[in-house]
Order: C-alpha cells, then sequence, then structure tokens
C-alpha cells in the first residue's frame, strides 16, 4: 500500500511532525510517520531513526551515539538517501526541517525518482536552495517562523503543506502518450539546430530540451540513469568547457557516466565548445583578463577557448565517450560549433577548432558501435540538422 512519508528530527521537531501527519490522514491519506533525527524521539513514529541509520553502509553506530552532531548529520543524510532508493511503497514524501533537517531529509528526496511528489518545508527555503534541490523536483515551501513549537502562523502553513502533499498523492499526474522520451541539450548559441531536430523527432519521441547550463546536463543524465530516456541527441556539449576551465555553468566530472552505465542510443556534436561562461567583466578570474571575450548580456560574458583548451576539452570528451558500450554517433560541424563561431563571427577559429575535432575523433576511438563523422557544415545549418536527425533514427533502429 502507497503511503505519504512524513519526515523530521522527532527529537526536535516532534510537535510539529505529529501536526503535520494528522492534518495529512485528516485529509484522507495513509501516512508514515519517520524519525530522522540523531537522538530519542519526542512523538510516536512509524520507522525509528535507528531503523534509518541500519541502511548506512558502516551500520547504525556511524549514525547514532557519537557525538559530533554535524558527522551525525551527514551521516544521517547518507542512510536516508539509502534507505528511500530502498522503498517501493513511496506515494509522496514531505518532509520539516532547519538546517540540519533540512539536509537530512533533502538527500532522501534527491534519491527518490522526478515526477513523486516531494515537498520540503524548510526555515531555509527562501535563500539558496541549490544544495537541496540540485537537479531534483523538490518544492521548498518557507517555514516563515522558526521550528520550535508550534503558532498560529505555523500552524496554517503545515495545515497547508499537508493539503498540497495530499493532493498531489491522490491525483496523481496522467500517465505518458506513449511515445519515448529522448533528452537534448540546446544553448542559444545551438537554438536554430536543435529546435529543427526536435521539431522533427516530436511526432515519434517525446522530446526533452535541456538548457546546458551544467544543471541542464545534470537533469538530462538523471533522468537517463532513470531509465525515463530512450536515447539522448546531446547536441551541446559546452558545460565541459566550464568545467575544465573555471567556467559558472560547468558540468561534473560524471558528465557522459550516465550514456555510459545505460548504453542508450546517442549522438553529440561539440556544440559552443568554443566558450568558457562567466558572469560579468568584473567577476573574470585576474588570470584570464587578457582574452578574446564575448558580452552575452550584461550579466553573462563568454570566453573564447585557445586550441590548447580545445584539444583538453576534445580529450575528455572522447575519452569518456570511449568508455560507452552502446551506440554512439558524433558529429564534427566543420565550418563551426556556435552561433558565434561562423566566418565573420566573434568567435571564429578554424585552427582552435581543427585541433578539437581532431582530439575528438583521436579519443573517442571508433568502432562498431563508435562512429566520428566530419560534415563540411555548420552546427546551425539546416543540413546539420538533418544529419543528425538521420543519425539518431539510425541508432535508435539497432
Amino acid at each position: 500500500m502507497k503511503r505519504i512519508y512524513v519526515v523530521g528530527t522527532a527529537d526536535t521537531k516532534g510537535e510539529e511532525l505529529a501536526f503535520l501527519a494528522d492534518a495529512i490522514t485528516a485529509a484522507g491519506a495513509i501516512v508514515c510517520r519517520v524519525d530522522v533525527g540523531t537522538r530519542d524521539a519526542t512523538i510516536p513514529v512509524d520507522i525509528s531513526a535507528g531503523e534509518i541509520a541500519d541502511h548506512h553502509p558502516g551500520g547504525r553506530d556511524a549514525v547514532l551515539g557519537g557525538n559530533d552532531r554535524g558527522a551525525a548529520v551527514a551521516a544521517m543524510g547518507i542512510a536516508f538517501a539509502r534507505f528511500a532508493q530502498s522503498r517501493n511503497d513511496i506515494a509522496a514524501m514531505i518532509g520539516i526541517g532547519g538546517g540540519g533537517g533540512t539536509s537530512i531529509v533533502t538527500s532522501g528526496m534527491r534519491a527518490l525518482p522526478l515526477g513523486l511528489p516531494k515537498i520540503m518545508v524548510s526555515t531555509l527555503a527562501s535563500g539558496d536552495t541549490a544544495p537541496y534541490v540540485d537537479v531534483s523536483d523538490i518544492i521548498m515551501m518557507p517555514a516563515v517562523t522558526d521550528m520550535a513549537g508550534l503558532n498560529r502562523l505555523s500552524r496554517v502553513v503545515l495545515h497547508n503543506a499537508a493539503q498540497a502533499i495530499s493532493g498531489m498523492a491522490a491525483r496523481p499526474a496522467p500517465p505518458p502518450d506513449g511515445r519515448p522520451s529522448i533528452g537534448l541539450t540546446m544553448f542559444g548559441v545551438t537554438t536554430p539546430c536543435v529546435t529543427a531536430i526536435a521539431d522533427q523527432l516530436r511526432s515519434t519521441y517525446d522530446c526533452m530540451v535541456f538548457h546546458a547550463t551544467g544543471t541542464g546536463g545534470r537533469s538530462m543524465e538523471k533522468l537517463a540513469d532513470s531509465g525515463l530516456l530512450s536515447g539522448v541527441v546531446d547536441i551541446t556539449t559546452t558545460e565541459v568547457c566550464d568545467l575544465l576551465f573555471g567556467g559558472v555553468l560547468p558540468a561534473t566530472d560524471d558528465r557522459f557516466g550516465a550514456v555510459a552505465r545505460t548504453g542508450l542510443p546517442y549522438v553529440g556534436s561539440a556544440g559552443a565548445l568554443d566558450m568558457v561562461n562567466f558572469w560579468a567583466p568584473s567577476a573574470i578570474p585576474e588570470h584570464y583578463r587578457d582574452r578574446l571575450f564575448y558580452e552575452h548580456n550584461p550579466n553573462v560574458t563568454l570566453m573564447r577557448t585557445t586550441a590548447d583548451e580545445c584539444r583538453a576539452i576534445g580529450e575528455w570528451i572522447g575519452a569518456r565517450l570511449a568508455r560507452c558500450g552502446g551506440p554512439v554517433h558524433f558529429l564534427i560541424p566543420e565550418k563551426g560549433v556556435s552561433a558565434l563561431d561562423i566566418e565573420g563571427g566573434a568567435f571564429f577559429d578554424p585552427e582552435a577548432d581543427a585541433v578539437l575535432f581532431e582530439a575528438i575523433e583521436r579519443t573517442i576511438k571508433p568502432n562498431g558501435k563508435r562512429r566520428v563523422t566530419r560534415l563540411p557544415l555548420h552546427i546551425n545549418d539546416p543540413e546539420f540538422a538533418k544529419a543528425a536527425i538521420s543519425a539518431f533514427l539510425d541508432i535508435a533502429r539497432q
């Protein structure tokens, strides 16, 4: 039987946790009260902190019983994430917490599938929530007052949160229409290409386009790891530039990891590998001050990658794609990789591009399943989009 998991630190937030669980029960849902505290609970719960702690790789003693609260909170977060992944009866999850509780509960929420309802009522919800949400679909709801006993405002906030999670669980989204989903990556400077590809494939595939801003690539790969994608058209691999050279929109070191792990059909290209992203000019690191820049807008400044940087980028991408056991087809647009890298454009540099292309082709180690195709086209040429569509349809049928 699916239940709404109501999660919090029952040692310090017991009164609020009990109120929230009762409000959800009153709305007609079945609840499961989960304690992720590091001391004795002050209310009855359905799943104890000890049961959660048992899921830590080092066992219960690695979480409970010590004197370092910071270490205990971190360990409980690890344990709760592993616990959440092990359950098959979660209809939705709602948590409450201050700093420690928010860290613990959202660790578990991030481990849950995308689409499963998640609400975190937190004293931190009005600040920078990126460390807690990351690339998940957690809804952060401000607690407004601190959670130090119920009051007239906190009762309203928790009541509203109870109604929200109950409604989500009772009325789940309708199932997909049956088309398989594919992930595509796009940047402003590759928009014509990716838009044309998505327009042509949309009748057959549910096309999910991700903005290549670091979190976009990670979101796409999380979907791939979750089994929610049937393929990837990764035209815009620019996040690697920021990872390697200190830009503000970086991938993680696991970029392309999901493709290798899943063996999904993969078509890739060198979209926007001519640039590293920084914020306003005043924020650019001093050692880059003499480089070629382009002001994308008052808050975003682009730096042209050099030949040496392009070599490193190409080798990094090629080495990771060489680990893929599934079908891979990488397309090289020999006349430019972005709207700026075009004859007459601010970043046009055929020599640097040539170094990039050679590095990718050399390190990807083409074989029966991995192909590299050079095309005498710009990445935003209509014919390049057609070639990418053809390449994907070809490997998707394999």
